[in-house]
């Protein structure tokens, strides 16, 4: 087969690296990819959102499938023309993706078909900082649209509150509406699901790491760690998630007439009445992503196909009994602004057992590897624990250096 990924980050790094383990795999490229793919597909130089570019590509080179990371070319909608002109591709069509592309849509599918999920309400951003002065603290604010991982702030008091809905005002139109949404307590967790609309199968449970520092502190990023499984979800839990939340959001969805098939990721807050739903997001997550693929024996390539063909129920998910962590180097001053180009060292001296780096945000220049992004790297290991896993990647992140690189150093600490 030729495949065609689209994305550049560190998620689409992991798509790259198990979608090259498929035997049925003859040519796999990348669009725009990153130059830590080289090694594994052929880099195309056309961006995400460039859908008609893509469109042509897939057509001239007959691409047998294109598997989509971001959540971007889902909310312009390039599965839909993808489809219109005869072509296999993996993900959700626009009405579908729009549980993540809209958190108005999403939270009101929820309300509607009664899905565990903070209370919330949709105002205006200029109504918002009027309405914040008459709501209990802590609170959450999401902007409307797409943000990258960053249009949410958890305001302890007035103050920041005020802050976060200042730092809204610079996201555009993503940011016209904003979510007031209640505060939940308890500890965060991710699970993702594949569906082809008919039938759902649980792939893994994973943990994020939202905040920039140690501790949970600092601003929301779009990830600075994950480990894969999370204990915290247990086989009764996944229960309750694939019962209350899974199968209600996708009946409700299909009655909408917004059928969903790819993956789908929830966002959990995992409280002491249960279960209640943070986000939803139309694709893999990142740097979920990273964690989860390198326990999945089974062919990735094989289970696309089986959902695109409406067989899911003929497919057996096999699982490494491992655990993996993921450890994500970023650039200083992340996830505010950073810099670009400091020279990245390490990277030929990562010889350790059941470790892969992910590149997310890297470059080359001449013989040197370079950071170009905020998330530069994810390094993830396996190990027979979570403690064992934690060790593996922390003695390859010692290994790697560049200016300013900042990374946590309590992924997967907490997990019992």
């Amino acid at each position: 087969m030729k495949i065609l990924i689209i994305g550049s980050g560190g998620r689409e790094h992991a798509l790259v690296w198990k979608i090259a383990q498929s035997p049925r795999l003859r040519e796999l490229y990348c669009a725009p990819g990153n130059p830590g793919m080289e090694s594994l597909a052929k880099i195309v130089p056309i961006a995400a959102d460039e859908v008609e570019k893509l469109l042509a590509f897939a057509k001239e080179r007959r691409i047998d499938l294109t598997v989509v990371g971001p959540e971007l070319p889902l909310s312009l909608g390039i599965v839909d023309r993808f489809e219109s002109e005869g072509l296999r591709i993996f993900g959700p069509r626009r009405a579908a993706a729009e549980i993540e592309t809209s958190k108005v849509v999403s939270k009101t599918l929820m309300q509607r078909y009664r899905i565990p999920t903070a209370e919330a309400e949709v105002v205006a951003l200029e109504e918002a900082y009027g309405r914040i002065a008459s709501l209990k603290m802590p609170i959450v604010l999401k902007v409307e649209g797409l943000a990258a991982g960053k249009g949410v702030v958890i305001a302890q008091d007035q103050k920041e509150a005020k802050e976060g809905l200042d730092g809204f005002k610079s996201m555009g139109e993503a940011a016209r509406r904003i979510i007031l949404e209640q505060f939940l307590e308890g500890v965060e967790a991710t699970f993702f699901v594949i569906t082809d609309g008919d039938q759902v199968v649980p792939l893994a449970s994973a943990q994020d790491h939202k905040r920039v520092y140690d501790g949970d502190q600092g601003p929301n990023t779009g990830g600075m760690g994950a480990i894969s499984p999370t204990p915290r979800i247990t086989p009764e839990v996944e229960s309750q998630i694939m019962e209350r939340i899974i199968r209600p959001a996708l009946r409700g969805l299909a009655a909408e007439g917004r059928p969903y098939r790819g993956v789908l990721y929830a966002g959990l807050m995992l409280t002491p009445s249960g279960p209640h739903v943070l986000e939803f997001n139309a694709r893999w997550g990142d740097p979920e992503t990273q964690a989860v693929l390198p326990r999945l024996k089974t062919d990735w390539v094989d289970v696309m196909e089986a959902a695109l063909d409406h067989r899911l129920d003929q497919i057996e998910l096999q699982w490494r009994e491992e655990s993996s962590v993921c450890v994500v180097l970023a650039s200083e001053g992340y996830p505010g602004p950073y810099r670009k180009g400091e020279v990245i060292s390490g990277l030929d001296r990562i010889d350790l057992p059941e470790t892969i780096v992910f590149h997310a945000g890297t470059g080359r220049r001449g013989e040197e590897w370079i950071t170009q992004g905020g998330r530069v790297l994810g390094v993830t290991a396996l190990g027979k624990t979570v403690s064992d896993a934690r060790q593996r990647a922390y003695r390859a992140v010692d290994r790697i250096s560049f200016r300013g690189m900042q990374y946590r150093r309590d992924i997967g600490a907490s997990a019992r």
